[in-house]
């Protein structure tokens, strides 16, 4: 079995959306941890609402392939994502992203795995960390935690959301 890392978010409808998100993803495999949800303001298109953000370590048999060329764009899909080719960062109802395959450094496509945000981007770090805070991204030689701790010390810029959005 493969433990596949997936980063969500959302700042269309997120409460309805990431739930239904890990609901599909369920349906590929077993959930095995889910992050709580971090808001935090949009990278690119500032004009735009906050997103919501969260993590899922997802357990299945299928292999990272697979997981890019059908099971994230079916999901994406079935929650209405529409992609602008003239704003990527713009509003989505839900963007699902591979971000770490088992201990694997891959290039699937485009995508590389580990995603290279990770020590960079604290709305992936953050409910990375929550799912498996001693694990040690391949190529950074540094636990998921001490990748948040570090982004959490040097920033301000996501906020837990105590209210009852998700998963």
């Amino acid at each position: 079995m493969n433990q596949v890392y997936l980063a969500l978010g959302s700042n269309i409808r997120p409460e309805l959306h990431l739930p239904e998100a890990v609901r599909l993803l369920a349906g590929c495999g077993k959930i095995i941890r889910k992050s709580s949800v971090w808001q935090s303001q949009p990278v690119g298109d500032e004009h735009q609402a906050d997103f919501l953000n969260a993590a899922v370590l997802l357990e299945t048999d299928c292999d990272a392939q697979r997981i890019w060329d059908e099971v994230i764009p079916g999901i994406e899909a079935r929650l209405l994502r529409v992609r602008d080719p003239l704003n990527k960062n713009g509003p989505r109802t839900i963007d699902v992203d591979l971000v770490l395959f088992n201990a694997a450094q891959l290039q699937i496509a485009h995508r590389i795995v580990p995603d290279p945000d990770i020590d960079s981007r604290i709305f992936l770090a953050v409910p990375l960390a929550e799912l498996d805070p001693g694990y040690c991204v391949p190529g950074l030689g540094r636990s998921l935690s001490e990748i948040a701790a570090e982004l959490q010390a040097n920033s301000e810029s996501v906020f837990f959301r105590r209210d009852d959005v998700l998963l």
